[in-house]
């Protein structure tokens, strides 16, 4: 195994960058639920987890804690019993939903065709 020197603007680059911080399997639907679902209201978990059925419990709390922790996602504890949790899109979260919904667009246009391909 030979040691290989990366340079910095290979670890700088961008799309390299997004897949580290949410290319995971979950993030990019949790934060279209928020979008879609949410209309700019905040959504609790239970209206999140309806959403997205396929997903554990377990992984739906790690992956917004994630959007969380990269301020894509603001969380609101109320002082209530029992306690009451919101989640909503941040600022930033928002500025990024035109390019997750141009992403769907094209795949909505190229998939289907992919799919007939690969029969």
């Amino acid at each position: 195994m030979t040691n290989k020197v990366m340079r910095p603007e290979y670890l700088a680059c961008p799309i390299r960058q997004v897949v580290s911080r949410f290319g995971d399997k979950w993030s990019l639907l949790v934060l279209y639920t928020l979008y879609d679902k949410g209309k700019g209201n905040p959504l609790r978990y239970s209206d999140i987890k309806d959403e997205m059925l396929d997903c554990s419990p377990k992984m739906l709390s790690a992956t917004l804690k994630n959007l969380e922790k990269i301020d894509l996602v603001s969380r609101k504890v109320f002082a209530e019993v029992p306690p009451r949790v919101e989640y909503s899109l941040t600022e930033r979260g928002q500025s990024l939903m035109p390019s997750i919904i141009s992403l769907m667009t094209w795949a909505r246009n190229n998939f289907d065709i992919a799919a007939s391909k690969l029969k």
